[in-house]
């Protein structure tokens, strides 16, 4: 298959794009970056720029079988208003010109990335696909993410299917790459009182789940792209400190959180027990569905790579 990446350089996208060529596509990014660090594939291009606005990358996606988008603004930054309109324009234009530009003339197969943040605050409810959307910021931009997205299936005749990404771990960078930090430094602890849900995936499987949607041309619609088993904040803090071998003493409170990161810290204290329901029905099976396993692997990983 031709696949066409947006974003397909960045802590995602480059380990999709490896992993695709492994499988033996041909793979297209597109990315903002001049002169990035390139993957050395003969079957790999890379097309640099701006897909927020309308132009010649956009005559890439009449040669692909499939289109994944993956471009976004980092959520992880203090939410000023001018971020905020980064993080909305990167996403809700990208995917706008995606679809202005798909063919109708062939039914192409697009993956469009939306975020567990589509469920606001759940507390401790069970959150399958069918969970309504939630009513806080990101809430309202994944809601409108994914509308953009839809438009494709409905004016294009696309197969859409939309990913809810939980927090994806792996060894070097993301999430991760700040947590294993903070507890090597002695500074690891809860969050708030810890009792709040975190969804989160390994890399690996996050990869193969792609390569699962591909193999099941049935799968349309939104996807839960999430490990089986979500933790509490509390447990996350305690296997990451038995792992590390740390103390988690620095519990960071609630009230502390807001007021230094703002609303991206009230992001932080969501709570989301959200389940991959429909990767489950169709029979996924996950390489890493529990943290302490995940984390085990991460930092062995990490380790041996330091030397």
């Amino acid at each position: 298959m031709k696949i066409l990446i947006t974003g397909g350089l960045g802590f995602i996208g480059r380990k999709l794009s490896v992993f695709f060529l492994q499988k033996g596509h041909c793979v297209a990014t597109i990315g903002l970056r001049s002169n990035p660090p390139l993957i050395d594939h003969k079957k790999f291009r890379y097309i640099s720029a701006d897909t927020t606005r309308p132009g010649d990358w956009q005559q890439e996606i009449a040669l692909a079988d499939v289109v994944v988008n993956l471009a976004g603004k980092s959520l992880f930054h203090r939410w000023t208003e001018q971020h905020k309109q980064q993080m909305r324009d990167s996403r809700i234009l990208t995917t706008r010109y995606v679809v202005e530009a798909l063919p109708e003339e062939r039914n192409i197969t697009l993956i469009s990335t939306s975020a567990v943040g589509y469920y606001g605050d759940g507390k401790d409810r069970i959150l399958s696909e069918e969970a309504p959307a939630g009513e806080d910021f990101l809430a309202g931009l994944s809601l409108d993410w994914e509308s953009e997205a839809r438009q494709a299936e409905k004016k294009k005749n696309a197969r859409v299917v939309i990913p809810r990404f939980g927090i994806v771990l792996d060894a070097d960078g993301g999430a991760m790459d700040m947590m294993i930090m903070a507890f090597r430094w002695f500074l690891g602890g809860k969050l708030g009182d810890g009792e709040q849900w975190f969804p989160w995936i390994h890399m690996t499987d996050l990869v193969h789940a792609y390569g699962f949607l591909l193999e099941n041309p049935q799968i349309r619609g939104a996807i839960n792209f999430c490990a089986p088993y979500p933790v509490q904040n509390k447990e996350l803090t305690q296997t990451l400190a038995g792992v590390l071998k740390r103390p988690a003493f620095m519990p960071a409170p609630a009230f502390m959180i807001k007021l230094v990161l703002g609303e991206l810290g009230k992001m932080l204290l969501n709570s989301q027990r959200v389940v991959p329901q429909r990767l489950l029905d169709y029979g996924y099976e996950f390489e890493f569905p529990s943290f302490d396993r995940a984390v085990a692997e991460i930092v062995q990983r990490r380790d041996d790579a330091i030397g």
